[in-house]
């Protein structure tokens, strides 16, 4: 598994129709707020060039992508934290994913309705981040609370929880998300135990109409391009109704309507690269009997860490790791090639496995 993404957001914005779009399914999703209840889960491939190329080079019976899990969860209105609308529901299952993709209406239709009847990004996505906030310094006050009582009673790691806490509630209490914060990861293991939710990466995706597909002067738009900018967050404009249409196109007619209208890539595909630069995920290969596999780990993972991923036998008895880049394997057309020049590397176990290694670990049973 890649990474879990929840798709979050104000009712009707278009999540449900853009999981469908991502996911190839057909959850219900209609002109109404609180259609999603019950969050909808979603496992797609992520496509990768590099494994299909590998994949040729040693034509395997079995190819294996790594996946990422898609969780459309049900719409936040304003009061969410103390109820309104399926309020603690919805907190709850933001709590299970690993970053939130949170989808912002910018089109116009008088035919969907807006929870608050106009179009406004910004506002929208402050709506949506003012409930989590609110959320998370209800839970920081109760923790710093307890953790104050043990503190005073002469517990050390409680004393320096209690001081990261009161940190953590000033900010929240002044509006602002824990990701500012720039905990690092020290701190965040100090706080774990508490499920703070704008702790969690986010990443925006602006729904769009297709005559909006490549506006840059599109008023709506800008404003909130503005925004991410200045909330150093990434962006990703897709029109879901768009992206539902490629799904019933084959993959020739995919290409030829996504050049018709502008776009190189699909949307899919820049979601997962937007969610994998903010996760700071890489992916390798492996070649392992008949299969060839590709499996996603954060950058700075070691060749232990990164054989344990695979299985715990082979972290257990980890020698060594032959490694091979893919970028030279798939210029060179052969491992056999690849091995005449030396170019096949052995790494220990603290190597750092780098993004596109083709890996093939050795280890004692």
């Amino acid at each position: 598994m890649g990474f879990s993404c929840g798709i979050i957001g104000l009712p009707n914005v278009g999540k449900t129709t853009l999981f469908n779009a991502l996911c190839a399914t057909r959850a219900l999703a209609e002109n109404y707020p609180f259609c999603t209840v019950d969050p909808n889960h979603g496992v797609v491939p992520v496509p990768d060039r590099r494994l299909d190329q590998v994949a040729a080079i040693f034509t395997p019976e079995k190819l294996t992508p790594t996946t990422l899990e898609f969780v459309d969860i049900a719409g936040l209105v304003a009061g969410a934290s103390h109820g309104e609308g399926l309020g603690s529901r919805f907190l709850a299952q933001i709590q299970q994913v690993d970053a939130m993709a949170h989808v912002v209406r910018c089109f116009s239709d008088d035919n969907v309705a807006h929870q608050y009847d106009t179009v406004d990004p910004v506002r929208d996505v402050e709506i949506v981040q003012t409930e989590l906030i609110i959320r998370d310094l209800e839970m920081a006050q109760r923790r710093l609370e307890k953790q104050r009582k043990l503190a005073q009673a002469g517990d050390k790691a409680a004393r320096g929880e209690v001081e990261l806490l009161e940190s953590v509630e000033k900010a929240l209490s002044a509006g602002e998300a824990l990701s500012a914060l720039g905990l690092d990861a020290g701190q965040l293991e100090k706080i774990s135990e508490t499920p703070f939710l704008t702790a969690k990466p986010v990443f925006y995706v602006a729904n769009i109409s297709d005559d909006q597909i490549g506006a840059e002067d599109d008023a709506t738009l800008i404003e909130l391009r503005e925004f991410c900018s200045r909330q150093e967050a990434p962006l990703v404009e897709i029109s879901a109704v768009t992206e539902a249409e490629l799904h019933e196109l084959g993959l020739e007619e995919q290409q030829a309507y996504l050049a018709e209208i502008g776009l190189a890539e699909r949307g899919l595909d820049r979601v997962i690269a937007a969610g994998y630069r903010l996760l700071n995920l890489i992916t390798f290969f492996t070649t392992v009997g008949t299969e060839v596999r590709a499996w996603t780990v954060p950058a700075g993972t070691s060749a232990l860490a990164a054989a344990g991923k695979i299985h715990t036998d082979m972290q257990r008895g980890f020698i060594r790791a032959e490694v091979i880049d893919s970028r030279i394997l798939i210029q060179m057309g052969s491992e056999q090639a690849v091995r005449e020049k030396g170019l096949i590397r052995l790494e220990g176990k603290d190597y750092q496995v780098a993004d596109g290694d083709v890996i093939r670990f050795r280890f004692n049973v």
